[in-house]
């Protein structure tokens, strides 16, 4: 028989199937690579589910190791529904603030660590790193001692506020404590 344009040569490889024979052409490798899809397909299942179970077994030796064995849950009853036994506390009332936050350092004053923008002390020309050793009349030991003569002295009024840069310089700025709401 003649090939033409409507006839195309068969791939090498592929038999040309005869008119005459009914169903599908024959594939001669298609049955193992099923058989090697399937043998994946069933250790991938089962090395998920050893995986699984160990990671279980390590979760239940460690919890039991460590005396958490048991049930999850509440340790102890819930109080029952009612009146509250304490009241809340009353939230703290207004009071004056620099609007820094401040750690103790490791001399004697209260390291800046930040600084609200905006607030009294961005106003007054504080940074980071800078070491508050006086306000007004009051000496700066500590972060609490600064928080003491801020809690003292009156917002609106303004304070002289003696400080060292991070360089070594001592400057004398002037704040005006504002109001916390």
């Amino acid at each position: 028989m003649e090939q033409t344009a409507l006839r195309p040569k068969p791939i090498p490889g592929q038999h040309r199937q005869d008119e005459n024979t009914p169903g599908p052409a024959r594939r001669p490798h298609a049955a193992p690579r099923r058989a090697r899809r399937l043998r994946t397909l069933l250790l991938g299942a089962g090395a998920g589910t050893v995986l699984l179970l160990c990671g279980i077994g390590i979760g239940m030796a460690g919890a039991t190791m460590t005396g958490v064995g048991g049930p999850a849950g509440p340790s102890r009853p819930a109080p029952p529904p009612g009146p509250a036994l304490h009241a809340a506390p009353d939230p703290a009332p207004p009071g004056a603030t620099l609007g820094v936050e401040v750690v103790d350092d490791e001399k004697a004053g209260a390291l800046v660590v930040a600084v609200h923008v905006p607030g009294p002390g961005y106003t007054a020309g504080l940074v980071r790193g800078d070491v508050v050793l006086q306000l007004g009349a009051a000496r700066v030991d500590t972060a609490a001692g600064l928080a003491r003569a801020v809690a003292r002295s009156r917002s609106g009024t303004a304070l002289p506020l003696t400080v060292r840069h991070h360089s070594g310089a001592h400057q004398r700025l002037t704040v005006t404590p504002g109001l916390v709401t």
